[in-house]
């Protein structure tokens, strides 16, 4: 049946009824006005649910493309301070206005010859990014052993220990957290598992359970879609773009300020699990993940902690797992240049305090969610941590910024290394047992237990079909 076909079968058996007052009306109930008022106030002005630290998105769009070596003009920086003006005013109809001229004024927003950021290589696809690298061979993992289910179930509860500590403090300053509450070594309040980033790591899991290696980043797009009613920054782009028909690596890059932030480096971990002992494959399952809604620096960043953790099965040496990682990203990337960098503050100073405010200084102008910043401190909580889970616990939270993305992506590295015996008692709280999320289906309520189970089989069922194949 053809769509006019569809269309007129609906008209011409629509029976005509008289409504009552109370139903002629397109909101059922609901304020749309306020609705949609109270999504664009959440781009000018909100706090981050977990740790209240305040955020002005539209702020950060304007500082992210900035960063992305392109020139925002005056008019657009007018309208930037003009809507800040009117969210303060709570003038809504001025702001709906404001913030389409202002994006498209991002749109429209030209390369800036003289940045910085033109200097290095622009990564397009996995095949130039693989073709500037060599990948160590891989190293066989037995997926039948008590061994590797301990190394998968260690994974993903350390996940939701770092997750549930770095959402308590994320968002602010070393300084500040210092001030505010002295060295913070245990939780400061009863930890939970409401955490947006571990969501996009269970959307990855579900299309690869049913696909395997050949998973793409379209099938990762439609589950997004199917999954996750809304993200932050470069997802919730992503996932507009998406339900658009705009798919990867468009999804990414289409009017998406924030493809160099930590979304993708946040949820890598699940990656480099799929792919245990070889990093090669983590680094594609990364970058196919990553494509949804990052580009170049922000696919790199997931290509890295998808590797340390890929590594982590098979090498016992923290340090030999930094510089391994650091090996598979492309030294004449910006991305490189900014690990390195954390690397050479680690080996120079003989604390993380003095690392880390060397790393801050020079990475002052990127927004405390970006990759760059962030990365700089898993490196330094890795480096001085020595392989201590408590240690690197205190430092990855004590360096502040986006404690939940980084804390959920290194201390897997770790316990994965170690297994369940290295992580505390006094951290494995009964909160863990199930994770509640804001997710359709299945996932929306798991236990711990089902999802290292899920995880196991979708392992295993990849492997499976790989092997008929040869």
């Amino acid at each position: 049946m053809k769509a006019w076909e569809m269309a007129q079968d609906i008209f011409t058996n629509a029976r005509p009824v008289i409504r009552k007052e109370e139903e002629q009306t397109w909101t059922d109930n609901v304020d749309v006005s306020c609705f949609y008022d109270d999504n664009l106030s959440l781009d000018w002005g909100s706090n981050v649910p977990g740790s209240g630290a305040p955020e002005k998105i539209m702020v950060a769009a304007v500082q992210a493309l900035e960063n992305r070596g392109y020139r925002v003009s005056e008019k657009g920086y007018r309208l930037l301070h003009e809507g800040l003006k009117a969210h303060e005013e709570h003038d809504f109809v001025s702001l709906h206005k404001i913030s389409s001229l202002l994006r498209r004024e991002l749109a429209q927003a030209e390369k800036d010859p003289d940045s910085d950021y033109w200097k290095y290589t622009f990564y397009e696809s996995f095949a130039q990014y693989a073709a500037s690298i060599t990948f160590p061979k891989a190293e066989a993992v037995d997926l039948e052993s008590e061994a590797f289910q301990e190394q998968i179930r260690a994974g993903w509860l350390s996940q939701l220990i770092g997750g549930a500590m770095g959402t308590m403090v994320e968002g602010y300053t070393y300084d500040n957290l210092k001030n505010a509450f002295g060295d913070v070594r245990g939780y400061l309040r009863e930890p939970n598992t409401y955490n947006d980033d571990i969501t996009f790591e269970l959307a990855f899991l579900d299309a690869f359970s049913e696909k395997g290696y050949d998973v793409t980043s379209r099938d990762i797009a439609l589950s997004w879609v199917g999954l996750i009613p809304c993200g932050w920054s470069a997802e919730e782009i992503a996932i507009r773009n998406i339900k658009n028909g705009i798919f990867p690596p468009q999804s990414g890059i289409f009017r998406n300020p924030f493809n160099e932030w930590i979304g993708a480096q946040m949820r890598a971990g699940v990656c480099g699990m799929a792919a245990p002992g070889d990093p090669a494959m983590a680094a594609s399952l990364a970058w196919r993940d990553a494509e949804v809604s990052h580009a170049n620096n922000g696919i790199l960043g997931e290509v890295f902690n998808a590797v340390m953790t890929s590594l982590a099965f098979t090498e016992k040496e923290i340090l030999t797992i930094i510089s391994k990682s650091m090996d598979m990203i492309p030294k004449d990337s910006e991305y490189y240049s900014v690990i390195s960098f954390a690397w050479e503050c680690c080996r120079k100073y003989d604390t993380w305090q003095e690392a880390l405010n060397i790393c801050q200084e020079k990475y002052r102008r990127y927004n405390w969610i970006h990759a760059y910043p962030n990365a700089c401190c898993e490196i330094i909580a890795l480096y001085y941590g020595k392989g201590d889970f408590r240690e690197t616990l205190h430092i990855i939270t004590m360096c502040g910024i986006d404690v939940d993305c980084n804390a959920g992506m290194i201390m897997p590295v770790l316990a994965i290394q170690q297994g369940m015996g290295i992580i505390p008692e006094e951290l494995i709280h009964p909160a863990f047992e199930r994770l509640d999320t804001y997710m359709r289906g299945k996932y929306r309520s798991i236990s711990l237990e089902e999802l290292v189970r899920d995880t196991l089989s979708g392992i295993k069922k990849a492997h499976k079909i790989k092997e008929d194949k040869k």
